[in-house]
């Protein structure tokens, strides 16, 4: 059993007292973290929700649009890789709906036709034409989404190990997100989960990074700290329940349906994805697909430069706008 897989258990059989004083605590934890990780970005109003964002770089520049994983949000790619692209393009950073800053109206948008969705509505909004997405993980998905939702949108993909097929058992350091039901995934995330959260925080990033470290600034400069609140407890939960029959629906569409060109960067030791299952696959849809030796997961973190030189020479190789 996961670190993770316990905290549902507890919630369950814990006595009032001990949820009381859960639920100070996890009241806390949230207060300390919005202090150290305050909104960094504009907001655009949609129907179903608020959406966290940062817009940088030349206006009239290609855009690339970059769309966070599993319990992540738009610091991810802030924290070394932004600014860099930011240089000669347009860079939109988005936090997921329901992740980071952004909302949802309900869990059920956490469906990735549904992220897909609000967010082709949201670069409607900010005006973003024949955008590249840098999908990252579960944002790979949601990339993959948007493509097969409005190909004549989307110019093409530079996705950063990506989750593209379904893989029922799921990587086991998530197994405790997965909660049926959105009154426990709240009573959760307002009792035992935070606190829970915090104390296997290190051993979870450890999984999550393998084989690679995970910086020191993490919590703050890499917006870890975010994770230490309700809402992020139940975006994630809700995230991984909907994602697994999300891309059971969506991975059979790739062979008649996914027109938008581009390519794919795994590292060779993702613990949390297999690059052969998830990368190597989708080169028969048309997506090259680059194995990095010695790499892990957390490539937008651990590797920025290896992905800058990735995302521009995708863009590079991709056929002309008309």
């Amino acid at each position: 059993m996961s670190a993770l897989s316990s905290i549902a258990l507890i919630a369950l059989a814990a006595p009032a007292a001990l949820l009381g004083a859960s639920h100070i605590k996890t009241r806390n934890l949230a207060r300390d973290a919005r202090q150290m990780v305050p909104p960094s970005g504009q907001f655009c109003s949609t129907p179903q929700g608020e959406i966290h964002y940062v817009d940088i770089g030349p206006r009239d520049a290609q855009p690339l649009v970059l769309i966070h994983g599993l319990s992540g949000h738009l610091y991810h790619f802030t924290y070394a890789l932004a600014e860099s692209l930011a240089k000669d393009h347009r860079v939109i950073v988005l936090d997921r709906p329901g992740c980071g800053y952004s909302t949802r109206a309900s869990d059920t948008m956490a469906r990735l036709p549904e992220q897909a969705k609000i967010l082709l509505s949201v670069l409607d909004k900010l005006a973003v034409k024949q955008p590249v997405l840098v999908g990252h993980s579960l944002g790979g998905a949601v990339s993959l989404a948007m493509a097969l939702a409005a190909p004549e949108k989307i110019r093409g993909l530079a996705l950063l190990a990506p989750l593209t097929h379904p893989t029922p058992e799921g990587p086991e350091v998530f197994k405790g997100l997965i909660v049926h039901t959105s009154l426990m995934r709240r009573l959760m995330a307002q009792t035992v989960a935070v606190p829970m959260l915090q104390r296997t925080a290190d051993t979870v990033l450890d999984q999550v990074f393998a084989p690679e470290a995970y910086p020191e600034d993490f919590m703050t400069k890499a917006g870890g700290a975010l994770g230490l609140r309700p809402e992020s407890f139940v975006a994630a939960s809700a995230d991984a329940t909907y994602v697994h029959p999300s891309i059971e629906a969506q991975a059979p569409r790739y062979a008649g349906e996914l027109k938008t060109p581009g390519a794919i960067l795994y590292g060779e030791k993702d613990a949390i994805l297999d690059p052969v299952v998830h990368g190597k696959s989708m080169e028969a849809y048309g997506l090259s697909c680059q194995v990095m030796p010695e790499r892990g997961h957390m490539l937008p973190i651990t590797a920025p430069e290896l992905c800058e030189d990735f995302i521009r020479s995708t863009v590079e190789a991709l056929p002309a706008t008309g």
